[in-house]
């Protein structure tokens, strides 16, 4: 299927989804939490992906923790900031050039079934690399201590990881 986006970030970009929905993920990249679920349970303030709604499962909008005009980390599902800005993400080098807003995008593009080798495996190093903050977690908080690290645990589920299985 072919996907066009306009959006305040990208006018007119395009892209192929050539997996199923949620299907055919690379086997060493296991989220514990789809978009939705994430959306749910409140990531990134709020603001991440409130002017794109369009190009994603109107479902994934529903019952999401959106702030449509700044960030509000009280919708954080920690109730915590957990995130660096997207300069500081930019300058650090993480952005890729057809997902302007950083991982998340990428994995909500990578979720509905879109598939670009390089970027997907660079993303998929990153997201590996967060299993340092689960052990951190799980070898300094008593299981369902949410108030134990809530910044990491915020973290962690920016990321897909659910640290409420800790």
């Amino acid at each position: 299927m072919r996907i066009v986006v306009c959006d305040f970030f990208q006018k007119n970009y395009c892209y192929e989804t050539t997996q199923p929905v949620g299907k055919n993920f690379h086997p060493e990249f296991t989220p514990h939490l789809n978009p939705q679920q994430m959306l749910e349970m409140g990531v990134f303030g709020g603001k991440y992906i409130t002017d794109c709604q369009n190009e994603f499962p109107k479902e994934w909008f529903i019952n999401a923790k959106l702030s449509p005009f700044k960030k509000n980390p009280s919708l954080n599902f920690f109730g915590v900031d957990a995130s660096l800005s997207l300069a500081e993400w930019q300058k650090k080098g993480w952005i890729y050039a057809e997902d302007p807003r950083g991982w998340f995008q990428w994995y909500c593009r990578y979720y509905m079934g879109r598939r670009i080798e390089a970027e997907d495996a660079r993303q998929i190093k990153r997201w590996k690399a967060m299993q340092r903050h689960w052990w951190a977690v799980a070898n300094n908080c008593l299981p369902g201590n949410f108030a134990c690290r809530p910044r990491q645990r915020q973290a962690l589920l920016h990321w897909a990881y659910d640290s409420r299985r800790i």
